[in-house]
């Protein structure tokens, strides 16, 4: 008589899947926020002005080096855009460009801008990235659609290498972000 026998590949696929549960929830998120049929120029100008928040996360992670407060830095840049815009006095771009500023002129005062590669490639991230954002938010809205989807793109490359690097932020941050800025802009360019 033949031993019963268990097959092992759902095992190995739940595994997988736990794994990867950055990327789940990325997907997951998308498929939410998929086009609020607000129209092209709302929703250009709404990715354009969250899309410093990204280089902004990564900048603060890098001054304080501690890659654990990736996580809990992204609820704190979430509750800012969701208040900015709630409140409405003050696009949410302009305080985290702020903020990026600050944080900036703070690393150039105690020195860690001339002594960190780390930080100084994140300043130089988030001068790229938030030039984007401004970019994206001045030209007319249909040229801005592509300028914001190339942020938001090359964030996600961005992220990759990171998460490829293991260095600055936690890896699984850098892989639902990435995987969500990729897929984010894919819908700018495809979807909206």
């Amino acid at each position: 008589m033949e031993a019963a026998t268990t097959d092992p590949t759902p095992r190995r696929w739940i595994g997988v899947l736990k794994g990867r549960w950055p990327t789940a929830v990325a997907i997951g998120l998308t498929f939410l926020s998929l086009s609020s049929g607000s129209g092209l120029s709302e929703e250009v100008e709404s990715l354009a002005q969250a899309l410093p928040a990204l280089p902004l996360l990564y900048l603060v992670v890098a001054k304080l080096r501690r890659p654990a407060l990736s996580w809990p830095l992204l609820g704190v840049g979430m509750m800012i855009i969701v208040g900015a815009r709630l409140l409405d006095l003050v696009a949410p771009s302009t305080i985290l460009l702020a903020l990026a500023l600050v944080v900036l002129v703070w690393g150039a005062i105690d020195g860690h801008l001339r002594r960190s590669g780390e930080f100084r490639l994140q300043a130089i991230g988030m001068i790229g990235f938030g030039a984007l954002a401004l970019a994206g938010l001045v030209v007319d809205p249909e040229a801005g659609r592509y300028v914001v989807a190339a942020g938001w793109l090359l964030h996600g490359v961005w992220d990759f290498v990171h998460l490829r690097r293991g260095k600055v932020v936690a890896r699984s941050y850098a892989e639902w972000c990435g995987v969500l800025d990729v897929l984010i802009g894919l819908e700018l360019i495809f979807l909206v």
